[in-house]
């Protein structure tokens, strides 16, 4: 079982890295592409054109490394945890891998400079440390 809770917080741990890494690679696509595109699209587009340039912005983004990279190694960890949670007590690895997700998130937007509450963040993340700890203590 310790086993089990280790790969949940390594889960959690992947999951809130790559969700501040495809918030970047997100914001810094968007960045790009209004630097292309100097006027918005026009109302009166036909409804295929429109589906058609919806589905070259989506495989645009999907071939602009900054994002689906992170989103790769995202889909990965998920994967892992849905293996995790046919042996696992959903009790315990859902709350186990989401708070560690919600704490690795704050980390790695801080890292990556994103504003934020420090303190706050810290206090938050020392909770979550905790209540990992006594979950994993609790078996």
């Amino acid at each position: 079982m310790i086993g089990d809770i280790q790969k949940m917080v390594a889960v959690g741990f992947v999951w809130g890295a790559t969700n501040a890494l495809i918030r970047r690679g997100a914001i810094t696509w968007d960045h790009r592409k209004s630097q292309k595109t100097g006027s918005p699209p026009q109302i009166s587009l036909v409804l295929r054109r429109k589906i058609l340039s919806a589905l070259g912005g989506w495989i645009d983004l999907l071939l602009f490394w900054q994002y689906s990279v992170p989103f790769l190694i995202n889909l990965s960890a998920s994967a892992t945890f849905f293996a995790l949670l046919s042996h696992a007590p959903i009790s315990l690895a859902v709350p186990v891998t989401n708070a560690t997700t919600f704490a690795a998130t704050a980390a790695f937007g801080i890292l990556l400079g994103e504003e934020t509450k420090i303190g706050l963040a810290f206090v938050g993340t020392a909770f979550i440390v905790l209540g990992v700890w006594l979950c994993s203590n609790a078996i």
